[in-house]
């Protein structure tokens, strides 16, 4: 069954799977400008989005309201020319909202499995931490397996599968705490904040004329999507950076002030991150500085620190810049790009 509806309206890319890196690049660099003509002032808040894409992950915008983030995620899916779906989060929302639900025709005496939004290439999840964590529970298998198990039967999804999350910071009204097992399969969490004055005055004379984001049109295929998701891949990481990378998820497990520290699964969303932020980079290699400025957005929100214990969600983000400035870096060889 095709649970792509409109799949077939999706333009196919003209290009060879076998492209080049200075392709690449250029891929890359087209998708950056465009995302960054309507989403102003946060140049390396758009690289991490991408590096979330590339690493083939799951991306969570928080932030306080009015700050951007589903213009940001908005703009990232109407670049890309994939199936797009958005799912406004609300306390009412079910599970069967989100995956579907089955229909019984009486004429032909059967159920028949409607599929819901889900199904879909890349999912905003608009206010994600508004739904209850019943219905929040319900993209946990999507989002680690790529499949959703509805009936007794289980359907793939993608490729590629992009869930973009929007959530407001937890002290605000009207918001559940995401559990500890979804935030574990966002591989970035992302803060925008507030755009400078000239980018800020910008923004006001660019929406005179309506919604900037409306008029974007893919830059990026499916296919394309996957080709640069495989190129990730091949990023190379030396054996001493990979050990500086562990060395950095072995101390949050060291740490006595995080009760829960960063699981297997972290560490190995940070090594495709850094692979992914050193392909943004224009490298086939990583550097220990990836290391570094990734260690942030993909590790502080897995970390349970003591203020949970309170009945508090204190952050960990300094608790990670401290582990990052007490690890050693190795030297190691720059490695000669091919």
């Amino acid at each position: 069954m095709n649970v792509f509806p409109n799949a077939a309206a999706t333009p196919e890319p003209e290009f060879s799977p076998q492209v080049s890196s200075s392709d690449l690049r250029e891929q890359l660099s087209t998708l950056h400008r465009q995302v960054a003509s309507v989403f102003l002032g946060k140049p390396e808040v758009i690289r991490l989005a991408i590096v979330a894409l590339l690493a083939d992950g799951h991306l969570l915008l928080e932030d306080v309201p009015g700050v951007g983030k589903t213009l940001l995620a908005k703009a990232i899916a109407r670049s890309l020319g994939c199936v797009f779906h958005r799912i406004q989060f609300t306390p009412d929302l079910l599970p069967a909202d989100l995956i579907g639900t089955s229909v019984f025709h009486q004429d032909q005496g059967r159920f028949e499995f409607q599929p819901g939004p889900i199904f879909t290439q890349i999912l905003l999840a608009d206010e994600i931490n508004r739904a209850t964590p019943r219905t929040q529970s319900a993209l946990l298998e999507a989002m680690s397996e790529r499949q959703v198990t509805a009936d007794g039967i289980t359907r793939k999804l993608g490729p590629p599968f992009l869930v973009l999350a929007t959530q407001n910071p937890y002290e605000f009204e009207g918001t559940y705490p995401l559990p500890e097992s979804q935030l574990d399969r966002f591989m970035l969490r992302v803060r925008i904040g507030y755009p400078d004055r000239e980018s800020e005055r910008a923004i006001l004379t660019q929406h005179r004329q309506g919604e900037p984001v409306e008029a974007l049109s893919a830059v990026l295929g499916p296919a394309q999507v996957q080709t640069l998701q495989t190129a990730t891949r091949s990023v190379r990481v030396e054996p001493s950076v990979a050990e500086y990378l562990l060395e950095i998820i072995a101390e949050t497990r060291r740490d006595s002030r995080i009760l829960l520290p960063a699981s297997t699964r972290a560490a190995l969303a940070y090594y495709r991150a850094s692979q992914a932020f050193a392909l943004c980079a224009g490298r086939d290699y990583v550097t220990p500085d990836d290391v570094k400025l990734l260690a942030e957005p993909v590790l502080a929100h897995r970390l349970m620190t003591q203020g949970w214990e309170h009945g508090g969600r204190n952050d960990a983000a300094p608790i990670v810049h401290e582990i990052v400035a007490r690890v050693p870096v190795v030297p190691t060889a720059v490695p000669v790009s091919r």
